[in-house]
């Protein structure tokens, strides 16, 4: 009785590799597993888009809050007279406002309430920080303010989705 050696694996790999000795051409194969499936796959997944769409919020809203907003609203006396001056309403009613929706709306839009129309001010605020502030420069300073401008506008078109007190409240 011979004892049959099989060749030991280095490395583990999900593809296969085929060479089709007639044409000289190598043959790539991916297997029939589930992950390779959602991984690869193009279908729309509503469990997964309301996920994302929490995960968006809780981001974006919980660090607009705390790095932006919070930070304006325990200095208001300090900035109220430096701050810029919005449309000629003053640079107090200016920075108020800023303090609002980078506030008190990133709080609302972080929970799910009101989504879409808590989130108008944000997205006017992040446009005015990025176009007038920053001079549209979006690879260098306005690049944070670049990245929340496009991820409000995103909740502005797309929604809370269903993981919010806007999707509890439209069951």
């Amino acid at each position: 009785m011979g004892v049959k050696v099989l060749p030991r694996k280095i490395f583990q790999t999900p593809f296969q590799f085929f060479v089709d000795k007639s044409s000289g051409s190598v043959n790539f194969v991916i297997p029939n597993t589930s992950i390779m499936k959602k991984l690869l796959s193009i279908k729309y997944s509503a469990p997964v888009f309301n996920i994302s769409f929490l995960l968006l919020r809780l981001v974006f809203g919980v660090t607009m809050c705390v790095n932006h907003g919070y930070s304006k609203l325990i200095h208001f006396a300090d900035q109220k007279d430096k701050f810029i001056d919005f449309l000629g309403i003053g640079s107090t009613a200016t920075l108020a406002l800023v303090i609002f929706a980078e506030f008190f709306c990133s709080i609302f839009v972080t929970i799910g309430l009101f989504t879409r129309l808590t989130v108008l001010p944000l997205v006017i605020c992040m446009s005015y920080a990025l176009f007038v502030a920053n001079h549209g420069n979006l690879f260098n300073d306005g690049e944070s303010a670049g990245l929340y401008l496009s991820v409000f506008v995103t909740v502005l078109l797309c929604g809370p989705g269903k993981i919010s007190v806007d999707g509890l409240i439209n069951k």
